[in-house]
């Protein structure tokens, strides 16, 4: 078992375009069968090759590669990165609360908690203005929500 860490900051009006961040098979409820094809379509097109988070944290191992920032053996070496991330964001968090260093500890030493028996961790904050930041920390080899995804690195 080994782990992949995914980031991504962006504009949270692109964070809230939720067709884009599920995979084609998995369409919100449309109106029309034309909203249903829309949809799909766009899907197909963007949800493979976009960084966007997808809705769901083991869907990222549908994603190419090269979206991933890291690959750690160890949780706690993923939970290093993780907590660099967030040391890295937290000045520009939106809420003072989040930016509590005691809170940011406990987030990473419950993230390589969850690591340890093969859970995922997906957090996500606002940042000061209209920005939206997603940090992930996603299982391999299986993922315990999506076993039957294939690691993107092809790592046993």
């Amino acid at each position: 078992m080994h782990h992949h860490g995914y980031a991504w900051a962006g504009e949270k009006k692109t964070f809230d375009r939720e067709s884009v961040r599920r995979p084609p098979d998995q369409a919100p409820a449309a109106t029309s069968e034309q909203e249903v094809h829309d949809r799909y379509r766009e899907a197909v097109a963007v949800f493979p090759t976009t960084g966007l988070p997808p809705v769901q944290t083991a869907h990222w191992l549908m994603k190419p590669p090269s979206m991933i920032r890291g690959t750690w053996e160890e949780p706690e070496e993923a939970g290093k990165w993780l907590g660099l991330q967030l040391a890295e964001f937290a000045p520009r968090f939106a809420s003072e609360q989040d930016r509590e260093v005691t809170r940011l500890v406990l987030l990473v030493k419950s993230a390589v908690e969850r690591l340890a028996w093969g859970g995922d961790v997906s957090l996500g904050h606002y940042l000061k203005g209209t920005v939206f930041h997603s940090v992930a920390l996603v299982t391999c080899s299986p993922n315990r929500s999506a076993p039957d995804l294939p690691c993107p690195v092809g790592r046993a």
